[in-house]
């Protein structure tokens, strides 16, 4: 009997062929127990193995995974249940490595709603993709597997009404369907905390608080709940609430990389660096692919002073993600305060070149490295360019940012003194 772990996600073809692929590998290995669950009801549910047996493997499928990840709220939020980042790997967590875990999931749909799994980041790096529009001619035959009218997995009626909540386009409609769901399992902590999301959505704030602390008090020792409270106290403004329940968070579910990444973020604001660092260094740890998480360890660093440190994370977001145009201008800030100016041109200009909005703050540092770089026409032209198309008080703040640059890098260097002409300019500007 293979004991080895299986971790798969089985996309392409058609639903029927994805699911046949799924049952032909659930026994690739060996004769195992198959649970089927329904991606759909996969957020409202605690992970659990139910049955394990010792003499036999337990095979998960989870079909149609691309429906437990509904992005239907507005405004950019998104109840922590419903984030591949977390249900996947408190599923993982929960699993352990003997049970099998087979996926089955729309490529597209699933590329839309859960990006990262395309980039591999966090718990998606842990799978073997299998592509079914890739298998070999009679390659499922070799299994046993048939085609079949792939039925859907029953689903409790609690899990039916959140996930007819989430699936709706109606705030008000999520709203009154977690409330029913609440009202038929008062005990749920899940039904508290999808009420307690769909609240924050509503701008009910009051809604919000009590449902949170519902949630605590039904399940004191959750990680979800500490994350969604942290977003509470984000709203509120209160950073050091918010430091603590992301904490708590990180600390319930250690493999949980946005909790770490929310508390670096936190205590960032809350200017203590050195435990932000730690936090996202944690979070790296769990996700090392993150492009996002290396761009504030690339920044963070840079703050304390570790500027090697620094320029070594932003060319990995770099590399990672060629087209995030901050990862860009972060690094030619790293290089331009290593003074490595050609360096840290090359950067600014690959991060303008990229950039639809043409960041005028990004733009006027551009002009600043091309003074540093001796290119006098190119720094006046790109300067006033900019500036000159900002409103009054943006163009006061480029202008005395550019000022103070542009002084730092002309010191007392009398070989520079051709280019004093530059930072009169912009005095004179400032004054008027």
């Amino acid at each position: 009997m293979s004991t080895r772990s299986v971790r798969l996600l089985i996309l392409g073809g058609s639903r029927d062929e994805r699911i046949s692929t799924a049952s032909a590998r659930a026994q690739a290995d060996g004769p195992s127990s198959v649970i089927e669950l329904s991606g759909a009801a996969l957020p409202f549910r605690r992970p659990s193995v139910p049955g394990r047996s010792r003499r036999r493997p337990i095979t998960i499928q989870i079909n149609d995974l691309e429906e437990a990840f509904p992005d239907n709220q507005l405004g950019g939020i998104r109840v922590v249940l419903t984030q591949a980042g977390y249900l996947l790997q408190k599923w993982l967590d929960s699993i352990g490595p003997r049970t099998r875990l087979i996926l089955t999931a729309d490529r597209a749909k699933l590329m839309r709603l859960a990006p990262e799994a395309e980039q591999r980041q966090g718990p998606w790096r842990h799978f073997e993709v299998v592509d079914v529009d890739r298998q070999p001619d009679g390659e499922l035959d070799d299994f046993g597997a048939e085609d079949r009218d792939s039925p859907r997995p029953p689903v409790s009626p609690l899990e039916e009404l959140l996930i007819r909540a989430y699936s709706s386009l109606s705030v008000e409609e999520r709203l009154a369907l977690c409330r029913e769901a609440l009202e038929q399992e008062p005990k749920s902590e899940i039904a508290a905390l999808a009420l307690a999301s769909a609240c924050r959505e509503a701008q009910d704030q009051t809604g919000w608080r009590k449902a949170l602390d519902r949630a605590h008090k039904l399940s004191p020792h959750w990680e979800a709940a500490y994350y969604e409270d942290g977003k509470f106290w984000l709203s509120c403004e209160d950073m050091e609430r918010a430091r603590a329940a992301f904490q708590r968070a990180a600390e319930l579910m250690p493999t949980f990389s946005a909790a770490w990444s929310n508390l670096g973020a936190t205590l960032g604001e809350l200017d203590h660096p050195d435990a932000a660092l730690r936090a996202f260094k944690q979070a790296l740890a769990c996700d090392p692919e993150n492009f996002t998480i290396l761009n504030n360890i690339g920044v963070v660093t840079r703050e304390l002073g570790r500027l090697a440190e620094s320029e070594e994370a932003l060319r990995r977001v770099v590399s990672l993600a060629p087209d995030f145009v901050f990862g860009h201008y972060n690094l030619g800030h790293t290089r331009f305060l290593k003074a490595d100016y050609r360096g840290a041109l090359d950067a600014y200009e690959e991060g303008l070149r990229l950039d639809p909005e043409k960041n005028r703050r990004q733009a006027c540092r551009l002009a600043l490295v091309r003074l540093a770089n001796e290119d006098i026409d190119g720094a006046e032209r790109d300067l006033w360019a900019t500036a000159n198309q900002a409103p009054p008080d943006e163009r006061e703040e480029l202008l005395l940012e550019a000022y103070e640059i542009a002084r730092a890098l002309l010191g007392d260097d009398p070989t520079r003194e051709p280019y004093r002409s530059f930072l009169e300019r912009i005095a004179t500007e400032i004054t008027r």
